[in-house]
């Protein structure tokens, strides 16, 4: 295995995926790849700009106006095609995630593997969904939007990438695809897949560039009816009032600062490691990490304890290990935000019960932080309040059911939340007054038929099965006298 030292080679890309083919970018800013493991220049890459972004819409307006008529069969037809050339590149895709972003090998991994599942599943989710309904002589039909601004984030891009698509494809939309310009060599092999499967040209198209220049023409673009962002608040804001001067049909996904509530008859011999793979996912930086650890007063000692037993098991490291599980951040800037907050933590009173400033022992050369573990934290606090994406966790206390109810509400955020007990119907009860737009019961559970997505300022609509499809969708009724 190689070093995370080792000199890199530095590729160049220089192009766009529009109408069906790789062009040279008409923007020309060049920005650097920096391989988070060790701080060095892998590749680097030209920027599209609003003309780029203008030519892409062209093509997916064009394109709409044949794949906007399609029968479920012909997109069902066209999702398995997806499905098959993404599930072939499954092992270039994870090696692209953990070099250019430094996803641990075995997150990846999986992850890749659901974004080659999520056309299966949007497929099922299409055939389960009447498009056609009729009463007396009323008949209602469910419409493709037109052209989508699918705008996909830095930490899991390949996943968002297929996920945005198979939805707005089940629907019969064409799409215009601006992702992270942070991850240009994991996009490279995803769209060596789409080229791959020899799509009606202009029904995807991709373009590299950054928010303020791309995806504002996008938001702006009246050939443009529907956004789908994921991201932060503050820019998924900004589309919801920049998208208004063209009526733009808007889906958020916009974070979280998920709480995961342990009852007082958790197993902690399951629920602690459970609760620490919950908050370090994806190396913390995920949208769905639990990073408030709700635990009873009356045990919190017992917690204190097995949280310092389970952390041996979330090693920091090579993202290439397989026994790795908690890697780099992805950017230098990343890295420091993380450890301003840690800071903050630490100013703020609360108790650094493992983890803190600074880097790992032994990986000072990439952008890697210590996972943290803070005690005696209150929900108060900056670090309780606000999303930190990295591998930093809060143990809150209450004391009782109502009480954590209320910790675990008393948040911005709404998008995901946990709970931990033996007695299910107990649980399901807690989980049944959390205000999320999903709510896992004893473990990290996936459904990819299930909505995704949040409440407050968590988002705005679902995405995954019907209702993700049903984002893409107006409907029409035609009344008959």
């Amino acid at each position: 295995m190689a070093t995370m030292t080792e000199k890199e080679t530095i590729r160049t890309l220089t192009t766009h995926y529009i109408d069906g083919a790789f062009v040279e970018s008409h923007g020309r800013e060049v920005m650097d790849i920096v391989k988070p493991t060790n701080g060095q220049v892998i590749a680097r890459v030209t920027l599209a700009d609003e003309e780029d972004a203008r030519r892409a819409i062209a093509a997916a307006k064009r394109a709409f106006a044949s794949f906007g008529r399609t029968t479920k069969e012909e997109r069902a037809k066209t999702l398995r095609r997806l499905h098959e050339v993404v599930s072939a590149r499954i092992d270039d895709l994870t090696a692209a995630m953990v070099e250019e972003y430094g996803g641990t090998a075995v997150f990846s991994e999986m992850l890749m593997e659901a974004a080659a599942n999520v056309f299966l599943s949007a497929e099922k989710a299409l055939q389960e969904l009447p498009l056609t309904q009729s009463w007396g002589k009323t008949t209602v039909t469910l419409e493709p939007v037109g052209v989508a601004g699918l705008i996909t984030p830095w930490n899991a891009n390949s996943f968002f990438l297929s996920a945005k698509l198979a939805s707005a494809v089940a629907a019969g939309c064409t799409a215009v695809i601006k992702p992270s310009e942070l991850s240009a060599l994991q996009t490279r092999v995803w769209l060596e897949c789409l080229h791959e499967a020899e799509l009606p040209k202009g029904l995807c198209n991709v373009v590299a560039g950054r928010g303020d220049v791309v995806g504002a023409e996008l938001v702006r673009n009246p050939d443009v009816a529907k956004i789908s962002f994921t991201g932060s608040v503050g820019v998924g804001q900004t589309i919801m009032r920049e998208g208004a001067t063209t009526m733009k049909r808007v889906t958020l996904e916009l974070g979280g600062k998920s709480p995961n509530i342990l009852l007082d008859d958790a197993d902690l011999d399951k629920a602690i490691p459970t609760a620490l793979a919950i908050a370090f996912m994806n190396s913390g930086q995920a949208c769905v990490a639990g990073t408030r650890l709700l635990v009873p007063r009356t045990r919190l000692d017992e917690v204190n304890r097995s949280i310092l037993v389970a952390m041996h098991a979330f090693p920091t490291g090579d993202p290439r290990d397989p026994k790795t599980a908690v890697g780099p951040m992805v950017t230098q800037k990343q890295y420091e935000r993380v450890q301003s907050y840690i800071r903050k933590g630490i100013e703020e009173d609360a108790e650094v019960l493992v983890g803190g400033e600074g880097h790992p022992k032994g990986l000072e050369a990439g952008y890697f932080v210590k996972p943290t573990v803070f005690v005696n934290v209150t929900n108060e606090m900056t670090i309780a309040r606000e999303e930190i994406f990295g591998p930093v966790l809060c143990v809150i206390t209450y004391e009782n059911d109502e009480d954590a109810i209320r910790i675990a509400n008393d948040t911005t955020y709404g998008l995901h939340a946990y709970v931990s007990g033996t007695d299910v119907q107990r649980a399901r009860r807690v989980a049944s007054h959390l205000l999320a737009g999903r709510v896992a019961i004893n473990g990290m559970l996936d459904d990819q038929q299930a909505p995704f997505g949040g409440f407050k300022h968590s988002g705005v609509g679902r995405e995954f099965g019907t209702y993700g499809i049903e984002a893409f969708l107006e409907p029409r009724a035609i009344l008959e006298s």
